[in-house]
């Protein structure tokens, strides 16, 4: 089939009944759902983008396997050129959502495809893993296939390994080997935008100890598998909210879930890892699952950065307060920020190279840096939002006010901005900062930034220890070597 049309995505999506808990209650149509339809939407212009010839070279590319056109996230990286290519496809997708849609299908897309470009690590403990993550990847590149994920752990006593906790079942693993396939119970987080997809796939960071064997997994079934709970967090919008009010919230929620597995049967051939706790803690440095995805994410992080420093300058401007020096610094840190994440792009992306297996790889260094700054950045200019803003995103008219001929009058006169900016382009700006600055869709936004590749802390001090390790130091050693230091010449 290859690429998919939006049609056909809303097609497939009314087509399955996932069981999907909303506020306490069963959904009973995923398509139909208010809290849920704008978003699918959103989704489907997505893959219809594919169909538009405008973007459809930088989206697409001709499958040499097939003759087909899938979706370039699926492209093997393997040259400078692919990498662009691919850069180009993530920033086209991201720029549709302003980069406030993290699980795009471009994502997964990259995992899936670089854990099969890397199938050779597999392979190495279990040839039937190597076959099996070959063939899904061609299923999901071949159908468009819309993926989420779920890699963590839900926070239940963080203090103990997955075995240690006090329900076995507690975290997700093992039950049984079954002649059909394996049994699996317990919960993942943190799936994002579940309830829109076709297919979840599982997986974890490394972090595995002796005894969590039956946890350590990798597998991938359909999201409306029996047995498989989907329960969302609360809505930050209900599908009623006016896109003059609400121009974010009401177009870009993406619902993430709690997925609790019981008693789930995972065909073998949807087995990509299991009970292997050194392959589960070698599979992220291995196959490329850690610099491949983070160059989409690097992108759309990019985008959204841009996207958050414009509504900012925006704010300042409709209000003239940009005349200021205070304001005029603030803002200017803002836009070197986004310029920093874009030299680490083009960086990371320019110092490239090719594995042993012909992979081309980013500069990892380069990427984490990205992943290190953004949890900061991102906070910072939402920071600077809220402070230009002040207390006038508390004080705005709803769309019905301008709509009343009563209050309209009094609305022009005592809502307006600087000279050229009236009332309405004012309001419009302010709640757009607002849904980004003082919004629960805003505040979820902001947090999936601070924790998007885990605990930003632990994330830093675990490459200063790397790079403590592989660094050797030499302009400081090469000083200290030195022999002539003062006290010889002295005694000279």
């Amino acid at each position: 089939m290859g690429i998919r049309t939006g049609q056909q995505y809303i097609d497939a999506l009314k087509s399955r009944k996932p069981e999907v808990w909303l506020n306490g209650r069963l959904v009973e149509s995923v398509y139909d759902e208010p809290y849920f339809h704008q978003p699918i939407q959103e989704i489907a212009k997505l893959y219809d983008l594919q169909h538009d010839l405008k973007y459809q070279e930088d989206l697409t590319h001709v499958c040499e396997e097939t003759g087909e056109r899938v979706a370039t996230s699926f492209l093997f990286a393997k040259s400078y050129e692919d990498i662009m290519k691919r850069s180009k496809a993530f920033e086209v997708v991201a720029r549709q959502t302003y980069g406030l849609m993290g699980r795009t299908p471009d994502f997964l897309n990259t995992v899936v495809t670089s854990l099969a470009q890397n199938s050779w690590f597999l392979a190495e403990y279990n040839q039937d893993w190597a076959k099996n993550i070959e063939a899904y990847y061609r299923h999901i590149r071949d159908n468009d296939v819309f993926l989420t994920h779920a890699i963590v752990n839900p926070q239940n006593d963080r203090s103990k390994a997955s075995h240690q906790q006090s329900d076995m079942f507690t975290h997700l693993g093992a039950v049984e080997e079954r002649p059909e396939g394996l049994v699996v119970c317990g919960a993942k987080m943190l799936a994002t935008l579940a309830a829109f997809t076709d297919e979840v796939i599982i997986y974890s960071y490394p972090g595995f100890a002796s005894g969590d064997e039956r946890y350590a997994l990798a597998f991938a079934v359909p999201i409306d598998v029996k047995g498989l709970k989907i329960i969302c967090r609360e809505p930050v919008q209900d599908g009623t909210r006016s896109t003059f009010d609400h121009p974010l919230a009401s177009r870009y929620e993406e619902m993430d879930a709690l997925l609790i597995f019981e008693d789930v049967l995972v065909p073998w051939d949807r087995v990509f890892l299991y009970n292997n706790v050194e392959a589960a803690n070698l599979l992220y440095p291995m196959t490329g699952i850690a610099e491949q995805p983070a160059h989409q994410s690097g992108v759309r992080g990019y985008i959204k950065l841009a996207f958050a420093v414009e509504v900012a300058c925006k704010v300042a401007d409709s209000i003239g307060v940009d005349q200021f020096l205070n304001v005029q610094r603030d803002l200017g840190e803002l836009v070197q920020s986004v310029e920093v994440i874009r030299a680490l792009l083009r960086t990371a992306e320019h110092e490239f190279t090719i594995t042993e297996h012909g992979e081309a790889r980013l500069n990892p260094d380069a990427l984490e840096t990205i992943r290190g700054m953004m949890p900061e950045m991102y906070p910072r200019a939402i920071e600077v939002m809220q402070t230009i803003g002040a207390g006038g995103l508390l004080m705005m008219p709803t769309e019905a006010d301008f709509l009343n001929s009563e209050l309209r009058p009094s609305i022009d006169r005592h809502y307006g901005g600087r000279e050229g900016v009236d009332a309405e382009l004012r309001m419009k700006i302010f709640k757009l900062a607002w849904d980004l600055c003082g919004e629960g869709f805003g505040m979820r936004a902001l947090q999936y930034e601070r924790y998007y590749t885990g605990d930003p802390i632990r994330k830093r001090a675990i490459y200063y220890n790397k790079f403590k390790k592989g660094y050797s130091f030499d302009l400081v050693d090469s000083i200290l070597a030195k022999k002539e230091d003062v006290r010889e010449k002295q005694t000279l």
